[in-house]
């Protein structure tokens, strides 16, 4: 008897979770340009394929690196919008190929005049999704990975070892930040909490 009380709490303790559906994140893209005539197209595509735009950051000069200089010229800037509708993250991967064959599509000579890096943020980090893999990056499927950008721990954002140079900016950070309590009405009225 006492065994089989025993082997009940046990099988509690590492019983099977439940499987639940995804909670809705906040979808928004890094558009990195030369003319800003190419990034007002870029984004009028971008929302009548997702959604309007209901926030985006001033125009930023992408000077961390000079790794899009030799394809798409200098100098560049880089602007991050996001949009009213919530997404799942399962659909990140396809719009990361989306906004790839985007690129190709309005590339000039074969040269991308325009990189676009959509992402998400959830309650626990933000997330880039990229085709290059890496030892601190997630593989999700049809060749894309998740890059994670930053944690939200306490309520703040961290960044981390890997986290790229100009998301440490604070025009970067603050963005997100203000993200979070956008993406915190968002859900209040997808979810009601």
């Amino acid at each position: 008897m006492v065994s089989y009380i025993y082997l009940i709490g046990f099988s509690k303790l590492f019983s099977m979770g439940i499987e639940t559906k995804f909670t809705k994140v906040k979808l928004f893209s890094g558009i990195i340009y030369k003319k800003v005539e190419q990034k007002e197209k870029i984004k009028i595509i971008l929302q009548k394929k997702y959604s309007p735009i209901d926030f985006e950051t001033e125009e930023i000069p992408f000077d961390m690196t000079d790794y899009y200089n030799k394809e798409m010229g200098s100098p560049l800037f880089k602007m991050i919008i996001s949009f009213k509708d919530l997404i799942y993250p399962n659909q990140l991967p396809d719009i990361k190929i989306f906004t790839d064959q985007l690129e190709q599509n309005t590339a000039i000579s074969g040269n991308r005049v325009i990189n676009i890096d959509p992402g998400f943020l959830s309650q626990a980090n933000v997330i880039i999704a990229t085709t290059k893999n890496h030892y601190h990056r997630v593989p999700l499927q049809k060749g894309i990975y998740a890059h994670i950008e930053y944690i939200i721990k306490k309520n703040k954002l961290a960044t981390l070892e890997w986290t790229y140079p100009d998301f440490k900016k604070e025009d970067y950070m603050n963005f997100f930040t203000k993200l979070k309590v956008l993406y915190k009405e968002n859900l209040r009225k997808v979810y009601g909490v």
